[in-house]
């Protein structure tokens, strides 16, 4: 008797796993949604759209791309982490949305370590200080120069705080002593770069890939880059570095991220479809024309990214205590 009913639970408990792993198998037969945290136009949308676009011919289901703004990117991932399990809804996430926010936030609406299911790591983007084209200064130390000697009238730009845009400019100010500039944060990098180039704000520390053709186009100015080595899509713009501010680099990153929950199938057959996204020519052309340096095949793994988030969050709590800014 006690055998009969030991073969009858084992049965029921597979009969409750085999619907898991069927689903596991055949995933995605409908289509996936993409949540991008920030408004559409901006360079994690920009990214994201380009990658969604291959990655529906690869999974043979559309991945529809979903902006959901607000909190610096909080709202829409918060989503993903409070959503199904199921697999059908992923955040494309940054520096901002998964390691900036868990300092800069007193009440963070997600742990960004423990509440999601890493995917993959897919590129990192270095940040560029542009200023409207008339500001008065042509480098970064006529900037530097300017800027403490105005700061109480001077406004900075961002997508949103916490978002990599906001840092980038809250790091720079704190280094510089001019923390008097004030913060104008938008639902997004597009039309904060719109505000830019009509002269309502001063300067951004905007994502290489949206600034970029408006350096090009001549409707703002360019006076550093912020990481450690020139940007390949403006070699010759000096770094900050360059310019006398030793040590200094800012930038973003974007990744993957699911329900902390979905199968680990789920998440393997989305992080190969990525990968694969990733490694195909044209996509990679793109997204290197924007300015993102894409990852190595030894950074791609969900352990690695697990990590990497992990040591982003702690890398960045000490500059943002540092500053004093919290929201």
């Amino acid at each position: 008797m006690l055998v009969r009913l030991s073969r009858l639970a084992a049965l029921a408990l597979a009969l409750l796993v085999v619907p898991v792993v069927a689903s596991a198998q055949t995933w995605p037969t409908r289509p996936v949604t993409m949540i991008i945290p920030f408004a559409a136009g901006g360079p994690t949308d920009v990214l994201g759209r380009i990658m969604a676009e291959q990655m529906s011919q690869i999974l043979g289901q559309q991945v529809v791309v979903e902006n959901v703004g607000g909190a610096g990117g909080m709202t829409g991932t918060a989503r993903v982490s409070r959503g199904a399990n199921d697999g059908y809804q992923f955040v494309l996430g940054t520096v901002g949305t998964h390691a900036v926010n868990q300092t800069l936030y007193k009440n963070p609406l997600y742990n960004a370590a423990t509440d999601f299911a890493p995917v993959t790591l897919i590129a990192e983007v270095p940040l560029i200080l542009i200023t409207r084209k008339d500001f008065p200064a042509a480098n970064l130390q006529e900037f530097i120069a300017y800027t403490k000697a105005n700061e109480a009238k001077l406004q900075f730009a961002s997508a949103g705080a916490g978002s990599a845009v906001h840092l980038g400019c809250l790091l720079l100010n704190s280094v510089l002593g001019t923390t008097n500039v004030t913060h104008v944060p938008y639902r997004g990098s597009a039309p904060a770069i719109q505000d830019l180039i009509g002269g309502r704000v001063d300067f951004m520390c905007e994502i290489s890939s949206t600034a970029l053709p408006h350096v090009q186009g001549g409707t703002v100015k360019a006076l550093a880059t912020l990481t450690s080595a020139r940007a390949a899509v403006l070699p010759q713009l000096p770094t900050a570095q360059e310019q006398g501010l030793a040590g200094f680099e800012a930038y973003t990153w974007n990744a993957f991220f699911m329900h902390k929950d979905t199968p680990p199938a789920i998440v393997e057959r989305l992080r190969a479809a990525t990968i694969q996204a990733m490694d195909t020519p044209s996509v990679r052309d793109r997204l290197t024309g924007l300015g993102a340096i894409m990852t190595v095949p030894e950074r791609r793994g969900g352990p690695y990214l697990e990590r990497f988030v992990r040591s982003e969050i702690d890398k960045w709590a000490a500059p943002i205590r540092a500053s004093g800014v919290s929201e």
